[in-house]
């Protein structure tokens, strides 16, 4: 693990990456032509497995007290921050807002909120009324990642402090794996979802990935990638260096400043 550590505080290439974990993860094309999207079984959700999981396409999706189903979906669902266009009435609600965005100010408090049912009227990600697949298993494994520097979380907090939405997910290099995003007020995602597409249009993260599309992330604008067009991207974005979140000073930023040039201040 001392190593692993160590090797997020330099350039990473994708070999590196692959050769993490203990697993030979099969070639998801190879493995599953007809697209259904489960291309493996088992394992665990060790750090070292989890990243050279991710580095080769395919992310974690199961229910509790079941077997580790890992995935990698045909189509792919993606969005390119640059290409990322907040709504007018967004836009309004930013301008005359005083919330705050933050970086990782409260991840344990946004995956903890992630996990809840979007019966709860929390989790943007859940069809009504699910069960969460962010379970205890699931939350002690990311926030590993987070420790070792490759989770990060964006958090939306009101006027009066508190945390009202957020998302999480993983950086490697030059891409962003998004998990989850939830809300406790009326847009607080989409402005942490705005927050997340400045952050990484300012440190050169060139694509986020989605996993699987739904109505709500079409609706902020993501699209989809053939399989094997994402798989093609991925060995370059994870070999392509990008600014490392973790040097942020964390100084809150005004959601009114999200629509400025430069609104997040990076450590380069």
């Amino acid at each position: 693990m001392g190593n692993f550590t160590q090797q997020n505080d330099q350039h990473i290439t994708p070999e590196t990456l692959k050769s993490l974990g203990r697993y030979d993860f099969p070639d998801p094309i190879s493995i599953d032509p007809d697209g259904i999207g489960i291309v493996a079984m088992g394992g665990d959700l060790a750090p070292e497995t989890l990243i050279s999981a991710y580095a080769q396409g395919l992310f974690p999706w199961f229910n509790e007290d079941e077997p580790i189903a890992w995935w990698c979906p045909e189509p792919r669902c993606v969005i390119v921050p640059t290409d990322y266009q907040p709504s007018k009435s967004l836009r309004k609600q930013a301008n005359r807002g005083r919330w705050q965005v933050t970086l990782n100010q409260a991840f344990d408090d946004v995956i903890h909120a992630c996990s809840l049912p979007r019966s709860d009227g929390l989790n943007d990600n859940q069809p009504e009324g699910e069960h969460t697949w962010i379970h205890d298993e699931m939350i002690k494994a990311y926030t590993k990642l987070h420790a070792q520097g490759f989770a990060h979380s964006i958090e939306v907090w009101d006027e009066a402090g508190q945390l009202i939405g957020g998302l999480y997910g993983l950086k490697i290099n030059s891409i962003y794996f998004g998990e989850s995003m939830f809300h406790r007020a009326s847009n607080a995602s989409k402005l942490a979802f705005w927050g997340l597409m400045r952050l990484c249009e300012q440190s050169e993260v060139a694509l986020v990935d989605c996993q699987l599309p739904n109505d709500h992330l079409m609706s902020l604008g993501a699209t989809t990638l053939p399989r094997a067009d994402f798989l093609t991207q991925l060995g370059n974005l994870i070999g392509s260096r990008s600014v490392k979140w973790q040097k942020h000073s964390h100084k809150p930023l005004a959601v009114s400043l999200l629509d400025s040039d430069t609104p997040w201040q990076l450590e380069l």
